[in-house]
This record gives C-alpha cells, sequence and structure tokens, in this order.
C-alpha cells in the first residue's frame, strides 16, 4: 500500500453534464445513474493560465486531411481545415508555391474533399457542398490548362454521405461509397442516432458502392442493398470490383465481412473469401480454417493483370486501424497465402507495383507495402515470396499517410514517386513529396502552412524493454525545460485498440498525451502486447486477457523508466481513451501504483457491456465467445468486480451517443467509487459519439483532464504546485 497525501483526502464525488447554448439536451441514456439523483449541469473548470496556454498551443497547426498526387505526378492536390470547413488547393509539384483553390472561397464553412485524379491526370475528382449546404455531391474539375481553372462540372444530386470517391482504370466512370437518406457519417466511432422503432431493423443506414458515367451523367448504385460496403477496388479492366462487405448494420458487422466480387453491370456479387467460414457456406466459394479463421481482412486490392487479389488479415479492433499479414488470393477464390507469416512488424498497407515486361522482372512480382515497426512507419518493396528487395526501405519519424487509409501512400504512375502528410512529435503536418532516385528517397516539403511552429513539449525517444519474453517499444516525452536534478511527476497514456500503435504525430486539438509535457510532467505512451508493430503473434498475445499481460507490460515500462530518470513514485497516473479507458479503469483496481487517473470513453464491465454496445461482434475475437457462452472470460477483465479495490481518484469523461464504449459503462464506475468514498467525477457530452467533435467539448475534456492531475499530481519539484505568479494555487481551486 502507498501512503496518501492530504492533498488526497477530500471524497469529491459529482456527475457534470455540459449544456452549451448550442447543445440540445440529453438524449435518454441506457441507463440511469444508480444513486437516481437528476442530472444537473456543470460549470467548466476555472481558468488556468497555464493549462490555457497549453491548449491553446494544440489549435496552432493548420490540419490538412488528405493529399493526392496526380497519376503523372506533375500536381499535387491536398484538403486543409480552415474557417469550421475544408478547401482544395492545387500546385505544380515542379514550383508547389504556385498554389491554386479549387471552389471554396476564403472564409466560407463548406467542405471539400474525397480527391480522386483521373488516369491520364487531366481532370480531378472530388466532393462538394459549397453549392448545396450539407449535402456533398461529387465534383470534377478539368485541370489540363496551365492557366486558369474551369469552374468543375457537377456530377451528381444526391441525399446521403459520400466517400472513398475512385476513377475506373479507363477513365469513363468514378465510383464512391454512398449511403443515401444518411443522418450520420458510416461507422462506429461518430454519435449514433437515438435509439428509436424496431432496432436492428428499421433505420438502418446501408453504404453501397456507386457509380457514375462521367459523359452522360448517368448514377446507379452497383452493389445490393443487403449489403454494407467498407471498401472496394476497381479491377484492372474496369469491368469489375472486389469489395469487402457484411449485412446491416454496418457499424456492427464489419468484423464479419466477407471479401466478394462482382461485375459493375450485375446485381450478383460473389464471395470469394469468408474468415467465419470452415467452407460449410453454401453462399461462399472459399472459407477459412487456417490462421485467419474468425479475424478480419481490409485493403482489397487487384493485381495488375485482375488474377489475384491481395488483402491484409489478422486481428484488428477497429475499421480503418488496419494492421496484420499480407495475403494473396486467386480472383476466383480459394485459401489465401500468408506472404508476411512471421515478421516482426506490422504491415498497415499496400499497392502494387507493374513489373517490367523483361527478362529480369516479370510481371506484377512486387509489392510496395507500409509496415508499423517498433513505433514507426517504415515503406519497403516486396517480391511475391514475401522477400524485401534489397536497399529499397525507407523509414518516417512519424505518421504518414494520404489521408485515406492508415499508412496510405499516394503513388504516381512511377511507383517511386509518392506524396504523403507527415508530422512527428518534433514537426507539424506538412505535404511531402518522395522520389526513390537509386534506392535512396529524395523528399521535398510541399506545403509551409506550419512552419515556424515550435513544440511546446519536451524531447521525446522511443524506449524498449523486456517483459516475460515479449519485447515492448513505447514513447517518452520528457517535461518541458527538463531539470535531471529536479522529481517529476509520470503520467502514463494508454492508446485505444488495443489493435494500434503509438507513432509519432503532431498533435490536434484534443485528448493528447503530449499536452502533460508543458506542464512539467513525464509521458509514457506504451505499445504493450496486443498492439501493432511487433508481428501478428505479439497483436494476438492479449486475446482472452485484457488487463493482465499488458498491464504487466506496462508496469514494466514505468519501472524501466523509473529506473534512469528521476520519476517520483507518488506521482505517477494513468489515463487513456476506449480502451485506454478500459485499462485506465482496470489498471486502478489492479494496483496501488497509480495516484490519479483519467478514464475516457472506457469500458467497466464487459458483461454487461456486451449487452449495450453498437458494435458486439467485434467481441468475439477478442474473448473467444460470446458472453452467454464463456461470461467467466469477460468476468475476469471486469473492473466492476474488482471495484473495492479502488483507492485512486479517477474523472471519467464520455459522450452521450457513444456507440462503442456506452454512457452506461462509465456511469457504472462512478456510481461504484462514489459509493466506495473514492475521490471521483463523471462527465458527459452532449451529441458526442465516441470520436468528439464539437471544439467546445475537445478543448474542455482536455482542460478538465489536466487540471485533474494538475490537482492529485502536481507537477512541481517534490509536488509543489506551478501556479503563475500571484495566483491562487491549484489546489485551492475547488470547483463547487
Amino acid at each position: 500500500m502507498f501512503s496518501r497525501s492530504p492533498a488526497f483526502l477530500p471524497v469529491r464525488s459529482r456527475i457534470s453534464i455540459l449544456l452549451f447554448a448550442t447543445a440540445a439536451l440529453l438524449a435518454p441514456l441506457c441507463a440511469a445513474p444508480a444513486s437516481g439523483q437528476s442530472l444537473q449541469p456543470g460549470a467548466s473548470p476555472p481558468a488556468d493560465p497555464r493549462i490555457q496556454r497549453v491548449v491553446d498551443s494544440l489549435e496552432q497547426a493548420h490540419s490538412i486531411l488528405e493529399t493526392a498526387l496526380s497519376p503523372d505526378g506533375r500536381q499535387i492536390a491536398w484538403v486543409t481545415a480552415e474557417y469550421g470547413g475544408t478547401a482544395i488547393e492545387i500546385a505544380p509539384t515542379a514550383d508547389p508555391g504556385r498554389t491554386r483553390r479549387l471552389t471554396a472561397e476564403p472564409g466560407s464553412v463548406c467542405s471539400e474533399e474525397s480527391l480522386a485524379w483521373a488516369p491520364d491526370s487531366r481532370a480531378l475528382a472530388f466532393t462538394s457542398d459549397c453549392r448545396a449546404a450539407s449535402q456533398p455531391d461529387l465534383y470534377l474539375a478539368d485541370l489540363s490548362g496551365n492557366t486558369s481553372l474551369a469552374a468543375p462540372r457537377r456530377l451528381t444530386h444526391l441525399h446521403g454521405t459520400v466517400s472513398a470517391v475512385s476513377f475506373s482504370p479507363n477513365g469513363e466512370e468514378i465510383g464512391f461509397l454512398y449511403v443515401e437518406g444518411a443522418t450520420r457519417r458510416p461507422g462506429a466511432l461518430d454519435a449514433m442516432k437515438p435509439f428509436a422503432g424496431v432496432i436492428g431493423v428499421e433505420g438502418l443506414e446501408i453504404q453501397r458502392v456507386a457509380r457514375v458515367h462521367i459523359a452522360s451523367g448517368e448514377m446507379r448504385e452497383i452493389t445490393p442493398a443487403n449489403l454494407h460496403v467498407y471498401e472496394y477496388d476497381w479491377a484492372p479492366d474496369s469491368r469489375r470490383i472486389a469489395f469487402i462487405a457484411a449485412p446491416p448494420p454496418g457499424e456492427n458487422n464489419w468484423w464479419i465481412a466477407q471479401l466478394y466480387t462482382q461485375a459493375v453491370t450485375s446485381a450478383a456479387p460473389r464471395s470469394i473469401f469468408n474468415p467465419n467460414s470452415t467452407g460449410g457456406d453454401p453462399n461462399s466459394t472459399s472459407g477459412s480454417s487456417g490462421p485467419l479463421h474468425g479475424l478480419q481482412i481490409a485493403v482489397p486490392r487487384w493485381s495488375p493483370d485482375g488474377t489475384r487479389i491481395a488483402f491484409i488479415g489478422g486481428l484488428m479492433s477497429d475499421q480503418g486501424s488496419t494492421g496484420g499479414d499480407l495475403y494473396l488470393l486467386s480472383a476466383q477464390g480459394g485459401e489465401p497465402q500468408d506472404i508476411t507469416s512471421g515478421w516482426p512488424t506490422t504491415p498497415v498497407w499496400f499497392h502494387w507495383i507493374p513489373g517490367a515486361p523483361d527478362k529480369a522482372v516479370g510481371p506484377e512480382s512486387r509489392i510496395a507495402l507500409m509496415e508499423i515497426r517498433g513505433g514507426v512507419f517504415r515503406r519497403k518493396v516486396i517480391d511475391l515470396g514475401g522477400r524485401e528487395i534489397a536497399s529499397s526501405a525507407m523509414d518516417f519519424p512519424g505518421r504518414a499517410g494520404d489521408g485515406t487509409l492508415e499508412g496510405a501512400l499516394s503513388i504516381a504512375r512511377d511507383p517511386d514517386t509518392f506524396a504523403y502528410i507527415q508530422s512527428s512529435y518534433a514537426s507539424p503536418p506538412a505535404v511531402m513529396l518522395t522520389r526513390m532516385v537509386n534506392s535512396r528517397p529524395e523528399t521535398v516539403q510541399i506545403t509551409h502552412l506550419n512552419d515556424g511552429l515550435q513544440p511546446a513539449w519536451g524531447k521525446a525517444e522511443s524506449i524498449e524493454w523486456r517483459n516475460e519474453g515479449f519485447h515492448v517499444q513505447g514513447w517518452l516525452l520528457y517535461p518541458a525545460g527538463y531539470d535531471p536534478a529536479k522529481r517529476y511527476p509520470l503520467i502514463v497514456s494508454v492508446h485505444g485498440g488495443p489493435s494500434s500503435a503509438v507513432v509519432p504525430q503532431w498533435p490536434t486539438l484534443g485528448y493528447s498525451a503530449l499536452a502533460f509535457s508543458p506542464l512539467g510532467y513525464f509521458v509514457l505512451e506504451p505499445n504493450p502486447r496486443g498492439s501493432y508493430g511487433q508481428g501478428e503473434a505479439f497483436t494476438l498475445a492479449n486475446r482472452r486477457d485484457f488487463g493482465y499481460g499488458d498491464l504487466r507490460d506496462i508496469l514494466a515500462g514505468v519501472d524501466a523508466v523509473s529506473a534512469r530518470l528521476p520519476i517520483d513514485q507518488q506521482r505517477v497516473g494513468i489515463t487513456g481513451w476506449s480502451y485506454g479507458g478500459f485499462m485506465t479503469m482496470f489498471a486502478v483496481t489492479q494496483t496501488q501504483r497509480f495516484h490519479a487517473a483519467v478514464a475516457g470513453a472506457g469500458i467497466s464491465n464487459w458483461q454487461s457491456y456486451y449487452g449495450e454496445n453498437s458494435i458486439d461482434q467485434w467481441m468475439i475475437p477478442f474473448f473467444g465467445a460470446s458472453v452467454y457462452n464463456d461470461p467467466a472470460v469477460y468476468a475476469k477483465s471486469s473492473a466492476i468486480d474488482f471495484i473495492r479495490n479502488v483507492k485512486t481518484p479517477t474523472l471519467i469523461v464520455v459522450g452521450d451517443r457513444d456507440g462503442e464504449c456506452p454512457a452506461p459503462q462509465s456511469f457504472e464506475f462512478w456510481h461504484a467509487l462514489r459509493s466506495e468514498h473514492v475521490p471521483t467525477e463523471l462527465v458527459v457530452y452532449p451529441n458526442e459519439g465516441h470520436r468528439f467533435v464539437a471544439p467546445d467539448h475537445r478543448r474542455d475534456v482536455l482542460e478538465r483532464a489536466l487540471s485533474w492531475f494538475e490537482q492529485y499530481l502536481p507537477a512541481g519539484e517534490d509536488g509543489e504546485r506551478l501556479a503563475d505568479p500571484g495566483k491562487q494555487p491549484a489546489a485551492s481551486r475547488a470547483r463547487r
């Protein structure tokens, strides 16, 4: 047991629901507070100048959301966030300073996004709602001229959400994902619709592949209405598509999705791989009894000759957070071939490189892929046997991607030329263009929107340690202005997932671990077992073991940091969102190591969670059975079953329309802590899902977390609070 200072003694148990001028009243929750007390609005935390400065610094960087390089490599476009909307800019790669804005006028609040270049590089397709407020349509801009931009041509008159725009290889049609009549963006991260009607039957919003013929303007949906499509790819002949889909509801069933092919003129898709079947499914040409059985598939890509489809398969906890091994499959179906089996890294994205038709390199003999390797991105080229082409690797200093899929690059016709958005702990976001010359990268920075920004946080370093036979990696941020003669508090920030990884990136406004460093904290961001970056066996290592082996990996990381740096063991805290929120809740029931905690969108009771969430299909691959067939495996990882062990002051935050980690889970944990007289506070944000959208909410949740740790883990030397001169100490700023 550890001793607690007098600063931790007052019991604070209050629920605050933030009501802003533009916010609606809370929708009914699945469960009310157990105490039965009415929900009262609460004020935001009082202004702390230091905290305000830190949060303000996160708003300084211009966000770059997407980039696309023309196939001939001569033009590049990107999407920036501004004025509450988004805008597209274009520049020649030979003179990137000569930028041109597409349609959105400066100061306008509308959105342009989903970039796609025509195969001949003469036109750019995109979505825009600048002409029809709140409704995006597909537009085509003619960029064949060298002087002025002609007004883009509107191709569609839609009613719903549009994404994943792509040209057919012959350039005659444009495909996209479309949800007709959508009331929200598809996926589990956005705020769920209020429950009403016949649940699971009425009001379903189904995402389908649609196409528009450019010359005639004819638009129709290709895939059937009984399948929700997550990703698709055109075949080289432009006559077929491959896609990953499952029956609706779409936000729940990605974890049981199959790989289909279909002629664009047909309404009859054909399943060519079902990882959840062992071959007995009459509607599937192939099942899997191998390592992919019961796991997930993503990123389907046709080979250049149309005979095969490659994809990434593995244990994945969230659509869009892709990772696993790279598989090759006949376009007719069968058992896929794992060509990266046993790799100590995690492939996350790839593209085919057509081979030169000569004696040295046969057609379709190479694949360029992006992988996570020990907490960083790496690009390399392999042959179809999984062997790396010599001198093909390129390491990135931080996160890199084109804004579509994790780790995706925008590739020119010359596969050694590609564009991406890059950021790291040291460098803010910028569009970059790389050409591989004699197997060496030559990189040019295209955008300079964030030049001059400097980190407000301390230095960052990759650290590694061993635990129980595992090699574990993480990132450590030093306190700003670090003085080795002083002692400092440490905050552990656990990532979501668990199938994910911390990769360095410049933060934006929201819940960011980097915000603690400027206030005088060390920050440890571990990638424990269950994470990406060390091979599929490492990702699989926490199945049926949530909160045990992964927590031991984290605690071993705290030990490794404490062994060489001046960490005050009485000022160690933990935080996280989603899976990190669960780990925060569970950790404080298992150890007294942490003296303060902030749990964002956490899970406190896996047994009740199973029946409350909108994505229960994800649980079978991780727990091995449903809660009804194996309740014990869910109970052993439920923080609520160990609640009487908790002594740690814990702030709990959640969105009221979170479908991934529903608010009742936070209510349950808050109510239990309050009953056990543990200092606690619950804040519920109206009209927010798993990913907060409203800027006021994103700012407030970070301010509250910073204030909570400053109250219970003050960052001054030996616990002296770092209040501004003449300001009231943080300990006396009791929120009433």
